[in-house]
């Protein structure tokens, strides 16, 4: 890794000093609003993505593909927030600096589970594709294996964008200012303190992102095209209810992620302002994995049952002790 950062004339490795997460600017007040902001958000996340885990592990009538699904994006969703949430907090209070081999891994496992929740979005629509629209051969199509290696996919396409990521962004020489100005490391920032021509990782990250995001809304846009049509064509009140509550559920979802990300990552130049982006950010990071538990939870009467199940076992529990 060619990193270094040059002082009067004298070359300072930043192997050696690392970073600086600059975060957010204000007083000791404003330090201790957003610490307080920041914890009460990531321990609903916490709380909220552990119940749905415990809750669809636990209750049998949720083993079926679409909650296996929903289960993984409550374990993306909790990590994805675990990997951006403590670090920040604890720089509100002590010292900001990151080291060059703890940034690239914050980096990676940012990337590496963003997208994969990018790719899992997709794989529940085509989920509820295959459900609303082949219910004959969903058991079939939809199979523990292929459920499994649908994942798996996910995972490994998480994966591999994340590695080209990171090695590219570290690969460059950082010179002057070993300031990132973020609350974690993302590469935009990094990429403004790097002394080279970065137009190469800049076109290597818009194609990739754009192509996960555009071909992943593709398969999105496709799968809910053909469910509204088969909605349509529903002679059922009933069964078109509960078919829209289940499928709002996931628009809902996937239009806060998506419309953050393309925020973001989808066009060149990003966002406006370096503090627009702190904002958004904080809002796919923190608050997205947040709101998901509560939204497939809510608008889900099979999950709100499972967990009525749940409540009525553990008082079972503790009255026979």
């Amino acid at each position: 890794m060619a990193t270094a950062d040059y002082r009067n004339g004298n070359l300072t490795p930043v192997s050696l000093q690392g970073f600086v997460l600059v975060g957010f600017g204000g007083g000791a007040e404003t330090q201790a609003l957003l610490f307080a902001v920041f914890l009460a958000l990531y321990l609903v996340t916490v709380l909220g993505n552990l119940t749905m885990i415990v809750v669809i592990t636990l209750d049998a009538r949720l083993h079926s593909p679409m909650y296996f699904f929903l289960k993984n994006l409550s374990f993306v969703d909790l990590c994805y927030s675990s990997a951006i949430a403590p670090k920040a907090m604890a720089n509100f209070y002590s010292s900001k600096a990151i080291g060059v081999a703890g940034c690239a891994a914050q980096l990676f496992f940012f990337s590496f589970l963003g997208t994969s929740e990018a790719l899992l979005l997709a794989v529940m629509a085509y989920d509820r594709f295959m459900a609303i629209c082949s219910p004959l051969h969903y058991p079939v199509t939809m199979s523990p294996t292929v459920c499994a290696c649908l994942v798996l996919a996910a995972y490994c396409g998480g994966c591999l964008n994340s590695i080209v990521e990171t090695s590219l962004t570290f690969q460059l020489p950082f010179c002057g200012s070993n300031h990132i100005d973020h609350f974690f490391c993302d590469v935009p920032p990094l990429l403004q303190l790097a002394c080279a021509n970065t137009s190469v990782n800049e076109l290597v990250m818009f194609a990739i992102c754009g192509f996960i995001l555009m071909g992943a809304t593709l398969v999105i846009l496709i799968s809910y095209g053909y469910i509204t049509v088969t909605i349509l064509s529903m002679h059922s009140g009933s069964r078109r209810h509960k078919v829209f509550s289940t499928c709002g559920s996931h628009l809902t979802a996937v239009s806060l992620f998506y419309g953050t990300g393309i925020a973001i990552y989808g066009q060149p130049g990003g966002v406006a302002s370096k503090e627009q982006g702190k904002v958004v950010s904080i809002f796919y990071t923190l608050v997205i994995p947040m709101l998901n538990p509560l939204i497939y939870s809510l608008r889900n009467k099979d999950v709100k049952d499972a967990l009525w199940r749940l409540r009525q076992r553990q008082r079972q529990k503790h009255a026979a002790m």
